[in-house]
């Protein structure tokens, strides 16, 4: 592992249904993300986020025009969990 930080992207939604239907959206342009709690410290609002790595904000940000998918906002953060967290989930 290199010594560099790893940026995790958080889509953060006004609702869950629109966290849910970028998911679809995602998921079937084969653009990897996952459904994460959003952390507190980024909005006590909607309770789901979308975490994306930062090499496929690009992508997501045209689907999520694509789709019309409304959102709060996305913020980069750097990785707090260890690598092989998706492992256990």
């Amino acid at each position: 592992m290199t010594n560099e930080s790893q940026i995790d992207c958080y889509i953060l939604f006004p609702n869950h249904n629109e966290g849910l239907k970028l998911h679809k959206a995602m998921k079937e342009a084969g653009v990897k993300c996952m459904i994460s709690p959003t952390p507190r410290k980024l909005s006590e609002c909607c309770g789901i986020s979308l975490v994306v790595a930062e090499e496929d904000l690009e992508m997501a940000e045209k689907i999520i025009e694509e789709t019309d998918t409304k959102i709060e906002k996305i913020v980069k953060l750097v990785r707090e969990r260890p690598a092989v967290w998706n492992k256990f989930c």
